[in-house]
């Protein structure tokens, strides 16, 4: 028979959270001036790279948004959700629908606007977004692992018959053009006059970049301060066990609620800058295929990183693209339709063997290795004398 000293948790518990909170402060990362200088050279990009490429790279800032909100729902709480395509789909119909003008669509389709102010637009679509992810909160909150990820998933084709057959908000099977977007009186279009910096015409894919980064920065600055406070411990502690969580105190179907909020808060945030970045959206992209490679991009880059979430994100939206583009260079392809391995199928391969390799080698991921660098450098740093006290 076990005594009730030995049924008394709470202490061993906390020292472990302790401990294991200690240890994430004194491992090594990468350092505040690496970060700013990354940021620096992103923001210069947008003088030497092509039009192309630049859509690319706003893809990947979405990606990394939505990443990283997908991370805190699933990597720091442990809650696996399938409906990650959903929540951006409501972001980016949201932004269309608040700023749009009503207008023909085709096919004799008229889809409604509401003609809002595109930064109020842009607001009332991620609260759209959140709105959503806390209805679905209760079964969230109740809710874990698989069945979560089961339940989740429901949210995504019951998106997918509404995208389709709400004809007057989403233009249905044909989708619906995004309006331009405008802050402050200045438009992120290639139609208004000229912008020149530095001898570089900055049409529609330079200034949309500003704004991705900034989203992307605040973002992660927002995930980052979050997981340092109490929250974040109180999420981890989910993450890890729920009992040991309730004993000391965290309300865990409140944090689990909330954090399902928050990370819908991010999709739909994601899912507005892809709308502007993609400029006219159709129902088939938010669907089940998008969900998994969300969920393909917080494994690859790191469970519970948020710096890994952005890695993973870049990996996973860049290298198709890339491949599309710069495919017919590499042997091994084939032309799209030709019957042979295309770029397209080549990437998830890719995809999968990363996948299972760092689900068994490392489970880490990106962010694990980078981990592994950082301590790498830190040893090869000057060493510190440590001097003995003196006894007296």
């Amino acid at each position: 028979m076990s005594s009730a000293a030995d049924l008394s948790t709470p202490a061993p518990v906390g020292s472990t959270a302790a401990r294991s909170r200690s240890s994430r402060r004194r491992r090594p990362g990468i350092p505040t001036l690496l970060r700013v200088i990354v940021v620096l050279v992103v923001a210069v990009l947008p003088l030497y790279l092509p039009g192309s490429l630049l859509q690319t790279g706003l893809f990947c800032m979405s990606a990394i948004i939505g990443a990283i909100g997908l991370n805190l729902l699933t990597g720091n709480t442990g809650q696996l959700s399938l409906a990650h395509a959903f929540f951006l789909a409501v972001g980016a119909y949201g932004y269309a629908y608040f700023a749009g003008k009503p207008s023909k669509v085709g096919g004799g389709i008229s889809a409604a606007g509401l003609e809002l102010p595109t930064v109020l637009a842009a607001v009332l679509a991620v609260l759209l977004a959140g709105f959503f992810g806390l209805l679905f909160s209760p079964i969230s909150s109740r809710l874990r692992g698989i069945y979560l990820g089961i339940a989740s998933l429901a949210l995504v084709f019951i998106g997918q018959h509404v995208l389709f057959n709400a004809e007057k908000i989403t233009g249905g099977f044909n989708g619906r053009n995004v309006p331009t977007f405008n802050l402050f009186g200045f438009s992120f279009a290639t139609t208004d006059p000229s912008l020149f910096i530095l001898n570089v015409e900055f049409g529609r894919f330079e200034r949309l970049w500003y704004l991705g980064l900034a989203l992307v920065v605040l973002s992660y600055i927002f995930a980052k301060n979050l997981l340092r406070g109490r929250p974040g411990s109180a999420m981890q502690m989910i993450r890890d066990s729920e009992i040991a969580a309730a004993v000391m105190g965290v309300n865990v179907g409140r944090y689990k609620a909330s954090v399902f909020v928050l990370s819908s808060m991010y999709a739909g945030l994601a899912g507005v800058l892809f709308a502007l970045t993609f400029s006219r959206i159709v129902p088939d992209t938010f669907g089940f295929d998008l969900s998994i490679q969300f969920l393909a991009m917080i494994i690859i880059g790191g469970l519970g990183s948020v710096g890994g979430a952005a890695l993973g994100a870049i990996l996973v939206v860049a290298l198709p693209q890339l491949l599309s583009q710069y495919g017919t260079n590499l042997p091994f392809l084939a032309a799209p339709g030709s019957g042979g391995v295309d770029a397209g199928s080549f990437a998830r391969y890719v995809f999968g063997a990363a996948i299972i390799g760092f689900l068994i080698f490392e489970s880490g991921g990106l962010a694990a290795i980078g981990r592994r660098i950082a301590q790498a450098l830190a040893r090869l740093g000057p060493h510190r004398t440590v001097q003995k006290p003196t006894s007296t």
